[in-house]
């Protein structure tokens, strides 16, 4: 592309001021797209209240199924090790893999809607997930002999954790594109939908196994909403006309920003605590003595707290002048809430659990609200959250993997709560240095 053109394209793709004030999660990864990506086409042309609800609604309703593969494998990993008789290693696996995915396939996001559309590449992402989520629980020992659950659960697990990776990446730009007056209401909506599919996952999962008697029942129930989702969205992405765009390089370069490094290990450091929470706080409760149904109840209590905390924490964080205090609080109540649910007084859990989740939900959110408030344009706030997310989860995988290695190793999961009292103040003392009031590229 010639100076010319990238003028052009920064002329086309000017950025709202009014973009500042956003949440951080809704970043569009195809800034960088000439011609710019289109909002989503609808009946006839029409942007009726009734068409935008319906797609709305399937906005949301996407971001009600990227956990639920998380928290409920949690739910329900004794009965699942104790039955498919997992070995110790499967387990660590099965537990840090499609973190890791989220973070591999990220990059690989804008790419393909750039090729196919970001709404057909949704429609793939929740096919693959559905496929995922009915193949997890399945046994094929009848027609491999021996092979029991373990290849499914492999395969199944990191086909749902490559198809969350590209939902994470290209949802938030639809909601911001296709809302662009909405985005206080549909940004709430499509955050507390992530939230609540990772409580639900949680809470209802060894319900349902209490109910049927068999965990892999547990783990098949979530593959119906799933399949409703995959329904419902389906006229609108076959609806879609694919433009094939370019991407414009605009922006700071992040990756030579020292200010970008220290957002990003700022989020690789609560994404090691967040994703642990969903992969290991029921087993740890179970292990303390809490039985599976309130083990549930607790982690999804906790996840309803992230919520809040993930409500009101951007606003508080925008309030300041730098966000050093905030950061810092919210990471040391998140590594000392899931410490204390270690090894605090067992008569005290659920305040533990309560001060983890509060602290987690605020910490994830002051996170994203730094990709915002550390950039001056939408170009490098979309570089940042694509260094963010690859490097963050990718990283941020070996969160669960530590958690798993030390209980393996050591038989409980004390050594895990000194791990997240370090990784606690290691958030703490990068989000006070990404809290400086300093924007990338000075």
């Amino acid at each position: 592309m010639t100076e010319a053109t990238n003028a052009e394209a920064r002329k086309q793709r000017a950025v709202d001021p009014a973009a500042k004030g956003q949440r951080g999660t809704l970043v569009d990864a195809e800034i960088d797209d000439v011609p710019p990506a289109s909002p989503t086409a609808l009946p006839e042309g029409s942007r009726s209240r009734r068409a935008l609800a319906y797609l709305g609604l399937c906005l949301v309703l996407i971001g009600l199924n990227l956990r639920t593969v998380f928290s409920s494998f949690a739910a329900v990993l004794p009965e699942i090790t104790s039955d498919a008789g997992l070995p110790g290693w499967a387990v660590v696996v099965l537990t840090t893999v499609p973190v890791t995915l989220l973070g591999v396939f990220a990059p690989l996001a804008p790419f393909l809607a750039r090729k196919f559309g970001a709404e057909r590449v949704l429609l793939g992402a929740m096919s693959v997930l559905t496929a995922g989520l009915l193949l997890r629980p399945a046994d094929i020992g009848g027609l491999v002999p021996g092979a029991g659950h373990l290849p499914t659960l492999l395969v199944g697990t990191a086909a749902c954790g490559a198809a969350i990776a590209l939902c994470n990446v290209l949802l938030p730009g639809l909601v911001k594109r296709d809302f662009p007056h909405r985005l206080g209401l549909m940004g709430g909506l499509y955050t507390t939908a992530i939230c609540g599919s990772a409580a639900l996952g949680a809470g209802l999962t060894y319900p349902v196994f209490t109910a049927t008697g068999e965990w892999t029942a547990g783990l098949w129930f979530w593959a119906l909403p799933a399949a409703v989702v995959l329904v419902l969205f389906l006229p609108v992405a076959l609806r879609q006309h694919p433009v094939r765009h370019q991407a414009v390089s605009d922006g700071v370069n992040v990756w030579r920003s020292a200010v970008a490094w220290q957002v990003t290990i700022f989020m690789v450091l609560q994404a090691m605590m967040s994703f642990s929470v969903f992969a290991w706080l029921a087993p740890i409760l179970r292990e303390r003595g809490v039985d599976g149904g309130t083990a549930g109840l607790m982690v999804s209590a906790s996840i309803v707290l992230q919520m809040l905390g993930s409500l009101f924490a951007p606003a508080l964080a925008a309030r300041f002048k730098d966000q050093r205090a905030i950061n810092v609080v919210v990471a040391l109540m998140t590594g000392g809430g899931f410490a204390l649910s270690i090894f605090g007084p067992l008569e005290l859990v659920w305040v533990w659990t309560g001060l983890l989740g509060l602290g987690q939900g605020s910490l994830t959110a002051v996170a994203l609200t730094m990709i915002m408030l550390r950039t001056r344009d939408g170009h490098t706030a979309a570089h940042l959250s694509g260094m963010m997310q690859g490097v963050g989860y990718g990283l941020g995988s070996t969160g669960t993997l530590m958690v798993g290695q030390l209980h393996q190793s050591t038989g409980s999961f004390t050594a895990a709560g000194l791990l997240f009292l370090l990784v606690g103040t290691l958030a703490a003392v990068f989000g006070y240095r990404a809290g400086r009031n300093r924007y990338i590229g000075g």
